[in-house]
């Protein structure tokens, strides 16, 4: 008769052993990235009706004011297909519109409209309390070592 799974497991501990995963940064990653987008769902997402990479966008036009969308989708990682569609979405929305470049007329920039710039900053402050409960897990030099190594291993530089 097959025993019955224990929690335990077979080295009589509750710990599951990760075996290679304990050194795959991959792994890690995706563990950190489950808390994060739980924390970011509880605190912007869902109240705010937005995702991930639409509350990017408008932090980035509310750091940077209007940008060319080559350089959104640059600073995203976006295919141009994919942030044009996400434009729309937040076009529809009335949270961004398309102007004329003054200084290049065959281009456009992307505007945060009124109520765009009210959600972002809104949800700006919403996205405190969220970072805040992620800081309490880590020092100040933790956490600056932690952007730049995600940055370094993203191929990013400053």
């Amino acid at each position: 008769m097959a025993r019955e799974d224990d929690d335990a497991g077979r080295h009589g501990t509750d710990e599951v052993q990760l075996g290679v995963l304990s050194d795959v940064v991959g792994y890690h990653l995706a563990q950190a990235a489950v808390v994060t987008y739980d924390l970011f769902e509880r605190h912007v997402g869902q109240p705010f009706g937005l995702r991930k990479v639409e509350y990017s966008l408008l932090m980035l036009l509310l750091a940077n004011g209007p940008m060319v969308p080559k350089r959104l989708a640059r600073t995203l990682t976006l295919s141009n297909p994919n942030l044009t569609l996400l434009l729309d979405r937040l076009q529809e929305r009335g949270l961004i519109r398309r102007e004329r470049n003054e200084r290049d007329r065959r281009s456009q920039n992307i505007v945060l409209t009124d109520a765009g710039l009210a959600l972002a900053r809104d949800a700006a402050a919403a996205a405190q309390p969220m970072e805040r409960e992620l800081l309490d897990r880590l020092s100040a030099a933790e956490r600056a070592m932690l952007i730049e190594l995600l940055r370094k291993a993203a191929g990013q530089t400053r």
